[in-house]
């Protein structure tokens, strides 16, 4: 029987949490790792994808782009959307729709998606760079179509990343006992019978 897990140690408080857990549902805990990878990356593929449709059906992505987008002299104008852009919440908005901008063109190059030729090559500039311009056409708004709607998509799913977790952490357990250790069961028998 292994030793428990140090609370000195930079991870224990996280180990002694899986491990009651794991105990607590009566799973494995590789088991319960591994279910809640596994829905971790499911809830944020599919709100990217909800959200990237709902931006194109109703057509905001450009405007919620445009909205958050910071306006030079607009300091100290009134109404919820210029309050919304000066908190924090817009500024961390903002550099969640950097990171989607610069994820949505990754893509969009690779696979051919927003208006990218498939396999073309980005300029070739350097990392800070690239940054700069990435961070440029989100602070200026000149973000438009399904890019936008990507980067509004990103972004939103960034937001949602505590309710992720949680949706996660409580799933997990369900999930390994239907899905995952069924299935490492029926691997598990196949290779006994291979090996015999």
């Amino acid at each position: 029987m292994s030793s428990p897990p140090s609370p000195n140690s930079k991870f224990g408080p996280y180990k002694q949490a899986l491990a009651a857990l794991s105990q607590r549902t009566r799973t494995p805990l590789p088991s319960l790792i591994i279910s809640f990878g596994i829905l971790h990356e499911l809830t944020a593929i599919v709100p990217v994808a909800g959200f990237f449709f709902a931006a194109r059906g109703f057509g905001v992505g450009e405007g919620i782009v445009g909205a958050l987008a910071p306006r030079p002299g607009s300091e100290g104008e009134g109404g919820l959307a210029a309050q919304l852009r000066e908190s924090w919440v817009g500024e961390r908005f903002r550099e969640w729709m950097v990171e989607g901008e610069a994820r949505a063109e990754r893509v969009g190059r690779r696979y051919g998606w927003f208006g990218y030729e498939k396999g073309s090559k980005p300029p070739a500039l350097s990392p800070e760079e690239q940054a700069e311009r990435h961070a440029e056409a989100v602070l200026t708004g000149r973000i438009a179509g399904d890019v936008a709607n990507a980067v509004v998509a990103y972004a939103l799913t960034k937001a949602l990343l505590p309710v992720r977790i949680g949706l996660s952490m409580y799933l997990a357990p369900p999930f390994s006992r239907t899905f995952i250790q069924p299935v490492a069961s029926v691997v598990t028998r196949v290779f006994r019978r291979k090996s015999t």
